[in-house]
């Protein structure tokens, strides 16, 4: 008979609490196919405690007795409602990051726990791999020798008004010596590299673009 249609108000309210539960347990299990066991533990039933279990990894079946954490809780209702990322180990030795989340009913009894095991020793060479994969030589990390970002002119527009204002003066009020070291410290900058620079540079400094690049010589 189905639970929810039977017994008192109580148990009705655990069933729909644990049915609930058992819906975010799939969901989870399903979003990491092969990497993280997820499984539901009815604690009203600690002999027969696994009511769902996604991702098998640990060779456990529905119907399998509750664990020493689950039974912790059932003898204790202050017993803490989440022990999370605790080092575990699989049945053949595999390690794993678990994740133990207690399910309460309103009269503060544990009635389930969501478990969650994550199995690492997949993750570890990909961690590895990574690592050596975006490591830097130490040796140049002091003296960077190049930048890759676009110099865009709303870039090269604040460069050269924040040179300009070092000097007290605007682009284009600066003497014709202070313009070719601008434009000179500009190019060495690399600005000079971005498409349509020399244009840019010369409307700012209110000169032609010819003068933009008799300064850069």
């Amino acid at each position: 008979m189905d639970q929810l249609a039977d017994g008192t108000p109580e148990d009705r309210a655990d069933e729909h609490l644990v049915r609930e539960a058992e819906k975010i347990a799939v969901a989870l299990g399903r979003m990491f196919p092969g990497l993280c066991e997820v499984v539901l533990h009815d604690l009203r039933d600690p002999e027969h405690a696994i009511r769902a279990i996604e991702n098998n990894l640990s060779g456990r079946q529905v119907g399998d007795p509750a664990t020493e954490l689950g039974l912790a809780r059932i003898a204790d209702p202050a017993y803490p409602g989440v022990i999370q990322n605790y080092p575990n180990r699989f049945p053949d030795g595999r390690p794993a990051k678990s994740t133990s989340i207690g399910i309460k009913n309103v009269a503060g009894e544990y009635i389930a726990a969501l478990c969650l095991n994550l199995d690492v020793s997949v993750l570890s060479p990909v961690t590895l791999a990574l690592s050596n994969l975006v490591a830097t030589d130490s040796e140049h990390r002091d003296q960077p020798l190049e930048t890759l970002r676009d110099r865009n002119a709303r870039e090269l527009r604040a460069t050269v008004e924040s040179r300009a204002a070092e000097r007290a003066a605007t682009p284009r009020s600066l003497s014709r010596e202070d313009k070719k070291t601008l434009v000179r410290q500009l190019q060495r900058d690399g600005y000079f590299d971005s498409r349509d620079a020399a244009q840019t540079i010369a409307d700012l400094l209110g000169v032609s673009r010819a003068t933009v690049y008799n300064y850069a010589k």
